[in-house]
């Protein structure tokens, strides 16, 4: 038999069955526990004196760079060091072909013994004339053309003297000389190939290493900072540079996680780059342990300013959201409220200076990030308060990380 289906009857069913769910739940022997406020760490700020940096891209140059290039044309006969050594200043390189001119420079001295010949033969004949036109025997043309014979006898000798000297200068340089001390290249120009002076020829490079140059190019206004906060100026920077007061720059290679090299700043360009709004600035380092070559590409920093008492925090206790960075604040109650700070540069223990948004009396979250919340309780656990502890290593720290969270699993599991 088929029973009609009725809509009242079932809104009826309904109803009844939601009250005696609820009248068995009244009758369970009392109300619902809240979930405890979750476990945080915590710290409070710590304050130190904190030097601001600004940071740059540069590049290393020689301290002195010389191209060896050949000065006369000739057979290199003879490549007299090794690639990569250390030369002193006038050391032989290079020989170039001398047989040419050595005959060169004979002859040059045989003209100048020639013209000193000639001298001598044309003083004597002055004198003899000028004897003669005392007695009438000459006529005092005579003796004026045997003076211009003198004189020109006289400029004979200083022309043949020069084309000696240049002879000479010609021959000096077959023998190709360093003429700084420093890192010789490689040779550019094998054994029995012909050079030229014409075109000179480049033959090899020097470069001196030690010290080096690091030059940087920073925007105008990091330099007005500088010049303002360090007491700068452009006109004593070589003065202070050479007193030993000149500011420091510190410089790391790609390489390098922090700024091993340090040297003073000796030199501050006497323009500002218009295509560019940058000022050209140049650092001078000792480069002892030779560990710098030229034209590397490094990172450079230099001191802007000193904050006194600034504010650090630990770097894993800053979060990041559309409204930029921030920190989590535990406030009255133990309430937890979002703080917006704006940062410095991280410190090399891993301290982040606040440059504004925490005046160094608040309590921070540094662990447990994920289970807070702005305006939630939180149940606030010491951390750190010390520079020493926060910087502890990271062993220690996931010891200290694994021993807190054991503790914590009862809490969890009972919430």
């Amino acid at each position: 038999m088929r029973i009609p289906f009725r809509t009242g009857s079932l809104r009826t069913c309904l109803t009844l069955a939601t009250l005696a769910t609820l009248a068995l739940g009244c009758g369970g022997g009392g109300e619902a526990s809240a979930p405890p406020p979750p476990d945080v760490g915590v710290a409070k700020p710590i304050q130190r004196d904190v030097t601001v940096f600004s940071e740059h891209l540069g590049s290393t140059a020689a301290f002195e760079s010389v191209e060896v290039r050949a000065r006369v044309t000739g057979e290199l006969e003879q490549i007299n060091f090794e690639p990569s050594t250390i030369v002193d200043e006038g050391r032989q390189l290079f020989l170039i072909e001398p047989r040419n001119y050595k005959a060169e420079r004979d002859a040059a001295d045989a003209a100048l013994k020639s013209a000193h010949a000639e001298l001598a033969r044309t003083e004597s004949d002055l004198k003899r004339v000028e004897q003669a036109v005392k007695t009438n025997a000459v006529s005092q043309s005579d003796v004026d053309l045997a003076r211009a014979n003198r004189d020109m006898a006289r400029a004979a000798v200083l022309s043949a003297e020069a084309a000696l000297d240049r002879a000479e200068l010609q021959l000096s340089y077959t023998r190709v000389r360093a003429p700084i001390a420093g890192q010789v290249g490689r040779n550019l120009v094998d054994r029995g190939n012909i050079v030229s002076g014409s075109e000179r020829t480049l033959l090899t490079t020097v470069n001196r290493m030690q010290p080096m140059y690091v030059y940087f190019d920073a925007p105008e206004e990091v330099v007005l900072r500088a010049l303002k906060n360090l007491d700068l100026r452009t006109d004593d920077t070589r003065a202070k540079f050479d007193r030993g007061e000149a500011t420091m720059a510190e410089v790391a290679t790609l390489i390098d996680e922090d700024f091993p090299f340090e040297g003073p700043i000796d030199y501050v360009s006497n323009e500002v780059d218009a295509a560019t709004g940058t000022i050209q600035v140049r650092a001078v380092l000792a480069n002892e342990e030779m560990r710098l070559f030229p034209g590397l590409f490094v990172r450079v920093r230099i001191p802007m300013q000193v904050l006194e008492d600034a504010v650090l925090i630990r770097e894993e206790a800053l979060g990041t959201d559309l409204g930029g960075r921030y920190v989590y604040i535990v406030g009255d109650d133990n309430l937890v409220e979002v703080r917006y700070v704006q940062l410095g540069v991280v410190e090399p223990d891993g301290m982040v200076p606040i440059l504004e948004g925490l005046d160094g009396s608040e309590t921070y979250i540094v662990e447990g990030l994920l289970r807070a919340r702005p305006g939630m309780p939180v149940t606030p656990d010491r951390v750190s308060d010390t520079l020493e502890q926060a910087a502890q290593p990271e062993t220690a720290q996931t010891e200290a990380d694994t021993e807190s969270e054991d503790t914590k699993e009862p809490t969890s599991e009972g919430g």
